[in-house]
Order: structure tokens, then C-alpha cells, then sequence
């Protein structure tokens, strides 16, 4: 199973809706919190290609972007297999 790392802020409804999909799926998620750390959310932002929202996660190397997207993933069944690897 790749690695998962999903960048969060404290108060996040996007964030917490992202993290129910993945325990619904029985996955560990590396959560990184950037609320109060500039330095985190500029890498955060350098990996995301300029994205500044949360969450933005990724899978592996694989940036899959916010909640939204990673929804979308699941909808279109190609998360399964991400998360596979």
C-alpha cells in the first residue's frame, strides 16, 4: 500500500469528510497539519502546484488535490486501485 499524506488544518470540514473516506476504507492516512506553520503549507503549496486549499492530498508521488477530487476518484472507481498500489 502506498504511503498516503493528506496536508489539514484544524478546523477543516473538507478535511475531516476526506479522512472518513479513507478509514472507511481501512487506510492510514500521514495527516500534516498546517494551520500554524507557513513553512508547511509553502511545501505544501510547492508539491500542489500552487494549490493553497486543504486538504490537498496525495498518493505515493500521485497529487490527487482536494477533497472534491479525491470523491470523484472514488465515484469513477479508480481509488481502489490507487490505494493498492
Amino acid at each position: 500500500m502506498p504511503n498516503i499524506e493528506m496536508y489539514t488544518t484544524k478546523i477543516c470540514p473538507y478535511c475531516v469528510r476526506a479522512k472518513a473516506l479513507f478509514e472507511s476504507k481501512g487506510v492510514k492516512v500521514t495527516e500534516i497539519d498546517v494551520s500554524d506553520d507557513e513553512d508547511l503549507r509553502n511545501k505544501m503549496m510547492q508539491r500542489a502546484a500552487g494549490r493553497r486549499s486543504v486538504p490537498q492530498i496525495f498518493i505515493g508521488d500521485r497529487h490527487i488535490g482536494g477533497c472534491d477530487d479525491l470523491y470523484a476518484l472514488n465515484a469513477k472507481g479508480e481509488l481502489d486501485s490507487l490505494l493498492k498500489g
